[in-house]
């Protein structure tokens, strides 16, 4: 075996945050220009500090950059290409996390220079940030089809069509209306208010909630919200 102690470090390891929104029509990503390059953007990120678990870092670098905790956050993946950074050996964990765009807007510092970015039209990415949004995305389609996600994306009430567009934008589609309304109420998440939403239809949408207790006890449950989504077409 190896003597691990020998083993020369001189790697740096990086967290860069995958920051979905959902502006009520278009799935978004938070995206940071990057001073050395004027047209080119970036995820946000930071550095592992030598006293942190990379849940810890991956937490703090959030509230750093959007003033937001308690958000949804789920590791993605590593990127570690020898050659990602042309200027040192940087091995990248991505995260990846939802957040209302209302919220983190109120909290947005202008020192960061974000904006979002519809992730069907990103400008060019810095190093090899194009392929983790990539990579978010699929993950995001993947568990928003099995699991009871994507409800941090909305106000904390909400119509049905405004989740089923959601859910267009997530999957860059258009779901049947009755279909996508049978198969969400039958999940048993949502409590219906008696609030209507004025405005955009003559009867107007009722507004509903998730019931939190059961979102909490089924969020690993497989509810197979999208049938079959690996056969879509996005």
């Amino acid at each position: 075996m190896v003597d691990q102690y020998k083993q020369q470090h001189p790697y740096l390891v990086a967290l860069d945050s995958i920051i979905f929104g959902f502006d009520g029509e278009q799935l978004t990503v938070l995206l940071v220009k990057r001073g050395v390059e004027e047209r080119t953007w970036s995820l946000m990120g930071g550095w592992l500090q030598p006293d942190e678990s990379l849940e810890q870092a991956a937490e703090r670098i959030l509230f750093e950059l959007t003033g937001l905790s308690n958000v949804y956050l789920e590791q993605l993946n590593a990127f570690g290409d020898p050659y990602r950074d042309p200027i040192a050996r940087t091995i990248s964990v991505a995260y990846f996390s939802l957040v209302k765009v209302a919220d983190y807007e109120s909290k947005l510092s202008e020192a960061h220079q974000a904006s979002w970015f519809s992730i069907y039209d990103l400008p060019p990415l810095l190093f090899d940030h194009g392929d983790m949004v990539d990579l978010a995305i699929k993950r995001l389609r993947y568990i928003a089809a099995l699991h009871p996600t994507g409800f941090e994306l909305l106000p904390e009430k909400f119509t049905i069509p405004q989740l089923k567009k959601l859910y267009d934008a997530i999957y860059n589609t258009e779901f049947d209306k009755r279909n996508f309304s049978r198969k969400i109420l039958s999940t048993n998440l949502l409590i219906k208010l008696d609030e209507k939403q004025r405005g955009f239809s003559k009867r107007g949408a009722y507004f509903y909630q998730v019931n939190l207790p059961k979102y909490q006890q089924l969020t690993n449950s497989f509810l197979n919200v999208i049938p079959s989504p690996d056969t879509m077409n996005w």
